[in-house]
């Protein structure tokens, strides 16, 4: 599935052609490069790696740098495999926003937003236990029960507690392209895209 590297801006919103108010996701997708070829023969498999988003050459290790210096291409921040690229690509070739189409559909993968460690009843929306009244004190969100005392007297597998929430892979599908800004290299996709302004989407045609 073939595809392209960017980075999530924001979200904003435009009219369609009835006059309905559309909220839509900006993505940046600088042109991507062609940083490496495998191919069967050599590697077991056929895929493009793509790489995109500048980064200071002082920053990059001496090993990365050759890999890119052999692309014939600046120093990036990602890379990523795409496998099954309808188009024959070679080293150093770029791929740009123009790969995808006005009303096409994408699919779109991307780190969640990271919330740290959180209770039950914003991690998995428990509503908590009993009343604020009756003598209770500050058990107003806590869990419950985990299980039985003599039997198991232990807690499942899999039992929802608190603990560290987002920060996740996530992938949402079917994705409609609103606009394409060719010239700013923006890609307005309708409805929300996972994760924080600034943060690595990859986009599946």
């Amino acid at each position: 599935m073939s595809g392209l590297i960017g980075k999530k801006i924001g979200m904003t919103s435009l009219f369609d052609e009835d006059g309905n108010q559309v909220a839509c996701t900006v993505v940046e997708v600088t042109p991507n490069v062609v940083s490496h070829v495998r191919t069967k023969e050599k590697d077991g498999y056929d895929a493009i790696q793509l790489a995109a988003i500048e980064r200071r050459e002082k920053n990059t290790p001496a090993a990365l740098m050759g890999h890119f210096k052999k692309a014939g291409t600046t120093p990036k921040a990602k890379t990523h495999e795409f496998k099954e690229f309808k188009e024959e690509l070679k080293l150093g070739d770029v791929l740009d926003v123009n790969l995808f189409f006005e009303g096409g559909f994408v699919t779109v993968t991307s780190d969640s937003k990271g919330k740290g460690f959180q209770g039950v009843v914003k991690r998995h929306g428990f509503s908590g236990v009993g009343e604020a009244s009756h003598g209770q004190h500050d058990r107003s969100r806590a869990p419950g029960s985990l299980g039985g005392s003599s039997y198991p007297s232990r807690v499942f597998k899999g039992m929802r507690m608190a603990g560290r929430m987002g920060g996740k892979k996530v992938t949402t599908e079917n994705l409609r392209v609103v606009k394409i800004d060719a010239e700013k290299n923006l890609l307005l996709l309708k409805g929300t895209v996972p994760g924080p302004k600034g943060g690595t989407v990859i986009i599946w045609k």
